[in-house]
């Protein structure tokens, strides 16, 4: 099996520009060298026979794709048809692998490109290099970068995702392939001009590869239980391990390189949900929380005791030969290594103490142990401050007495490394739905005999009792009392958060974010649950302080066109805005990018949203200036387009003026999260992307709002967009059957790859799905109908008054505003991985004939209006001409992704049938997998 890179898009899929080049050469090399791995092993595990199958299915595939050829379309089709049950599951897994290596490969190739341009001196948008180049230009020096970065706080935050489809075995198998590609490059560069040893090193690398691959192959794609939130709590934890700890002191280095003798804060920092999000989650509980932190603080501390044991091999130094400072000379002595043979060493002395509380705080805190180690057991430090200041003693002593290199080395990212990730390691947000809230409250009203129907009152009246009872220092909870599992559960997860907090430190937890608010009282209901848990100390009316900050998430449409008046009131209410200004004058406000994109399409969701951050803006400028109060922008981003995917760097830029300045908080979701920090120099270039971006859009960013005639035709964009998509969702009669029938949503929700149920509700209505499954459905069937539907019958009805000048503004607009130019970009992408031939034989699984040619002929027409859209405003005729490397991508992927519609399509018809047996519903499951591996950002 190889991979022939000469492909072209045929059928009723977007043309994506064939481009041919040298560059592209040792790309070429990896794949066919990783297909050719693979087939080698197929042939020795399965045999011959499915061996040549398999070529025959890629050939007839390329075929088509390449040559437009219909007869080999025909073929393999007529093919796929006829394979039998495990001859079906051998060509899925044989593809759904080839997707797997081809990502590999397209990794290493990307980090291989970024270096060669990087050594040219041709640094890449999204760069440190660049952003600050770019502020160079501006007048802005390193000072008030620095300045900035101090009062910044810049944090992606990892989530549990119900479409995660890789196993953990998976993919540390994979790391260790990429780790092979990248020594396979280093070997190369050695053998130039010529090195005897080369050969042999390349051999025994490929042996090693070969090794590798035959696990993956021998190793299951799927779980066979339901993933269980512990098991996502691990697979979180796996991407520490292998990339945050230790790329993002990296990140840092090179921030302070590049602004010389300038200070650099610590402000980027993780964030994670996973063991604390509750929304719609009912396996998250107290003890799931309490595990998550206790496996976050052994993951940040075994990586501390392993640099503190590094640093004790490096650190030799003897007393008899270097300077040693007094505070050094005193921490030495401190320590209970009385070795002789050490006697004369002081670094390694305090280093072997500093190991010993280590390990005793890991004990402390964890319940784990460290390796054994010769002293007697120490006291566990009582925080990382205490740890941080011990190794600071270390580095003046060094650098005091000419030592300056060997801080840089270890003790510089071990210092940051505490510095950002403490004994905590990611802050764990706590997240939890509005209504259930609601019940909690109105349960203790009710047992407490001060309100019977909670439920009942008005939104006026709620707010009254609410304020009343956060300004009375009387618990609401009656002594005995018997309560409802929920009120237990929901009360305990408070309590575990105070417990946790105490043990780990205010930055475990620190944010509570409320899915579905609507109104102020849900945010009065949460400072209510802190009050009776200790959570919030003193009253509303006097000197309150909540420890917790009270996060509202706006989600929906009209919750986002809701967004600013709540919080003018929210913050209207006596003692509101003191209570903030005292527990951190800190306001997080999240946006939610995925329900908004079911609820109004695309655009209506991407310019509610700028409409919500812009209003939001205004108002906590008023704030500030009277209260200090600093907003942060939290952006619930998914992986696709449909849920606010896409390119975090664009992203960031096109946030409405003020919205940023230095402070942001964004999702990292699902497969978007091994695609970005499974390898670690791609990890860490991502992350640079997100300082680059931040900086400049806070530093660089015009003050003023887009011109008036922009804002008024993306308002009626927005109003048209809004209309054609609902009328197709939500209003046209057979739509939620069309959707059922021609997409495996039914098949994602059987498969294991997630702790959270796909739907809110046991129904089948679009409005209690799931967004994440729902885009996922889409992206599964080549239509990505979230990612574009609407916008151009929106570009059409605004044309149909003034043409040529409609359409000259609309150009105008995606040359000047970023946000029209970052959304398009989007569309863009989105349409370039749609393909509406496989799409319809995904619409061959709708039974009823009529219904299924009425609405795919409705949504075929609006696809050609949204290409033509797209054409008229950006001038390209071909999709991806900004964006070689995706270009690149589809080029090579998408004739062996083919196979795997192919073939997902006849399983789910005999699987709706009932003809399919336990293995080819494994293939069916399997093909889930292999294609949205291929096309990497689909949930």
């Amino acid at each position: 099996m190889a991979f022939d890179d000469s492909e072209r898009t045929a059928g009723q899929a977007v043309r994506v520009p064939r481009t041919r080049s040298a560059d592209e050469r040792p790309l070429v090399e990896d794949i066919r060298l990783l297909g050719r791995i693979l087939g080698d092993v197929i042939r020795e595990q399965e045999g011959v026979e499915a061996y040549e199958l398999i070529e025959r299915v890629r050939k007839l595939s390329v075929a088509f794709r390449r040559d437009a050829d219909h007869e080999a379309d025909r073929a393999l089709k007529a093919l796929l048809k006829s394979l039998s049950s495990e001859q079906t599951v051998s060509v899925i897994r044989a593809f759904t692998y080839f997707s797997h290596l081809a990502n590999l490969a397209e990794d290493r190739h990307h980090i291989r490109r970024r270096s060669i341009h990087e050594r040219a001196g041709d640094q890449q948008e999204g760069s440190i290099e660049v952003a600050l180049a770019r502020l160079r230009w501006a007048g802005i020096g390193a000072k008030p970068v620095s300045q900035l970065l101090a009062r910044s706080y810049l944090s992606p935050v990892l989530t549990a995702h119900p479409t995660e489809v890789q196993r953990k075995s998976i993919l540390d198998a994979e790391r260790d392939i990429a780790h092979l590609l990248t020594m396979r490059d280093e070997i190369k560069a050695r053998a130039i001009p010529k090195d005897a040893l080369a050969p042999r090193e390349l051999a025994a690398n490929e042996a090693h590869m070969r090794a590798r691959v035959l696990q993956l192959w021998q190793t299951r794609l799927l779980r066979f239980t339901k993933l269980t939130v512990a098991d996502e709590i691990e697979n979180a934890l796996s991407y520490y391990e292998a990339t945050f700890l230790r790329e993002i002191p990296k990140l840092y280095a090179h921030l302070e390189r590049e602004l010389g003798s300038q200070p650099v804060a610590s402000f980027l920092r993780m964030g994670q949900w996973i063991g604390g999000d509750r929304d719609g989650n009912p396996n998250v509980t107290a003890q799931t929380l309490e595990y998550a932190l206790r496996r976050q603080a052994e993951v940040a501390l075994r990586h501390f005791l392993t640099e503190v044991h590094f640093l004790g091999q490096e650190l030799s130094q003897s007393a008899l030969l270097v300077a040693v400072s007094p505070d050094m000379r005193a921490l030495a002595d401190r320590s209970p290594d009385l070795n002789e043979h050490r006697l004369d060493e002081p670094y390694r002395r305090a280093l072997t103490g500093m190991y010993s509380r280590l390990a005793a705080t890991l004990k402390d805190l964890t319940g784990g142990d460290a390796a054994r180690h010769a002293v007697p057991p120490q006291d566990p430090y009582t925080g990382p401050a205490e740890f941080l200041a011990d190794l600071r003693t270390i580095e003046a002593s060094l650098l005091a007495n000419h030592g300056g290199p060997l801080v840089q080395q270890r003790l510089h990212p071990l210092i940051r490394a505490v510095e950002v990730f403490g004994f905590h390691l990611a802050t764990v947000d706590l997240r939890q739905s509005s209504d259930q809230h609601e019940l909690v409250v109105a349960e203790l009203l009710s047992v407490a005999r001060i309100e019977a129907n909670y439920a009942k009152l008005d939104e006026t009246a709620r707010r009254e009792l609410l304020v009343r009872l956060l300004c009375d220092a009387r618990p609401l909870r009656v002594m005995g009392a018997a309560y409802s599992e929920l009120a237990k559960k929901e009360l305990a997860i408070f309590e575990m958060a105070l417990a946790m907090r105490s043990r780990l430190g205010a930055q475990a937890i620190r944010h509570y974010i409320i899915s579905h608010t609507e109104d102020v009282s849900d945010l009065l209901e949460v400072l209510l649950l802190q009050k009776e848990a200790g959570l919030m100390r003193g009253t509303l009316d006097d000197d309150a302080q909540a420890q917790l900050i009270v996060v509202p998430l706006f989600e929906t449409i009209e919750d986002l066109r809701n967004a600013a008046r709540i919080m003018r009131e929210f913050y209207r209410l006596p003692g509101v805005a003191r209570l903030v200004q005292r527990s951190g004058a800190e306001q997080d406000i999240m946006l939610g990018y995925s329900d908004s994109n079911k609820d109004g399409g695309i655009f209506t969701s991407n310019w509610e949203l700028y409409r919500a951050g812009t209003a939001l803006v205004n108002l906590f400028e008023q704030l500030a200036n009277s209260h200090n109060i600093q907003l942060r922008m939290f952006h619930g981003r998914g992986g696709t387009v449909g849920r606010g995917g896409g390119p975090s760097y664009q992203a960031i830029l096109a946030q409405p003026p003020g919205t940023v300045r230095g402070q942001i908080r964004l999702t990292e979701q699902g497969e978007v999260i091994g695609s970005k920090y499974a390898n670690p120099e791609i990890g860490r270039r991502n992350l640079e992307t997100l300082v680059a971006a931040t900086l400049e859009a806070s530093l660089l960013q015009p003050s003023k709002p887009a011109p008036k005639e922009f804002i008024a035709a993306a308002e009626a964009l927005s109003q048209a967009s809004m209309k054609a998509y609902r009328a197709l969702v939500y209003e046209t009669p057979g739509f939620t059957d069309y959707f059922f029938g021609s997409t495996p949503i039914r098949e994602i929700a059987e498969l294991n790859i997630g702790s959270r149920p796909a739907s809110r509700k046991s129904s089948h209505r679009i409005e209690d799905l799931r967004a994440i499954p729902w885009s996922f459905s889409w992206g599964q069937c080549r239509l990505t109908l979230p990612g574009w539907y609407g916008f151009g019958s929106a570009v059409e009805s605004f044309l149909a008054q003034d043409k040529r000048n409609q359409l000259a503004l609309l150009q105008r607009m995606y040359r000047n505003w970023p946000f029209l130019k970052a959304l398009l970009s989007n569309i863009d992408m989105v349409l370039a991985k749609s393909d509406l031939a496989l799409a319809s034989r995904y619409a061959e699984l709708v039974g009823d004939a009529k219904l299924r040619k009425r609405i795919f002929a409705t949504i075929e027409a609006e696809w050609h209006r949204t290409v033509e859209a797209l054409n008229a405003i950006t001038g390209e005729r071909q999709r991806l001409a900004g964006n070689a490397a995706l270009a690149r991508s589809i080029r090579h992927r998408f004739p062996y992704i083919d196979p795997l519609h192919h073939l997902q399509v006849e399983l789910v018809r005999r699987h709706r049938e009932g003809e399919l047996d336990e293995r080819a519903r494994r293939g069916m499951h399997i093909s889930i997998n292999g294609i949205a591996a291929g096309l990497r950002n689909t949930g």
